[in-house]
């Protein structure tokens, strides 16, 4: 198995990537942040996680974490 890495990976491409595998439901369960529980997109979610590094940092974990 080959351990993933974010060089070369927008944050774009790793949300799109979390989105197909949990779904936002799934998602919002695993990362409690409004903008994936209340109306997500992948364009408001990229605003706030751009802003805001703690939650970035726990989405890049989820997917290093992800398989």
């Amino acid at each position: 198995m080959q351990k993933k890495s974010l060089d070369g990976i927008t944050l774009e491409n790793i949300l799109v990537q979390l989105v197909d595998q949990y779904g936002w439901d799934g998602l919002a369960e695993k990362i409690q942040i409004r903008c994936f529980i209340s109306d997500p997109s992948v364009k408001s979610s990229l605003k706030f996680l751009r802003k805001t590094a703690w939650a970035r940092e726990k989405v890049e974990k989820l997917y290093l974490e992800s398989e």
